[in-house]
């Protein structure tokens, strides 16, 4: 994937998050999961949290559970973007 591909991140109802442009899928547990994409990491936080969908080929990535929010990490380790609080 090329370093200008714009992916999309999308939580619905702190209940769903759905993600485009996803590399890979560093860690997960109930509590946590770290997704790769072409400009870092992306850090979801949350409870209950299961990965429903995840294709390396289309970038596709989904997961359930109860999120309470959302970070982005650069290639470099730095936080970008934090959504939620």
């Amino acid at each position: 994937m090329e370093q200008s591909e714009q992916h999309m991140v999308m939580v619905e109802n702190c209940k769903k998050v759905s993600a485009t442009a996803i590399t890979g899928v560093d860690s997960f547990s109930s509590s946590q999961l770290v997704l790769s994409y072409a400009g870092g990491r992306i850090v979801i936080n949350g409870s209950d949290m299961k990965i429903s969908a995840f294709s390396r080929q289309s970038g596709q990535f989904s997961a359930n559970g109860n999120i309470s929010g959302v970070r982005y990490i650069g290639k470099g380790g730095t936080v970008r973007q934090r959504l939620f609080r």
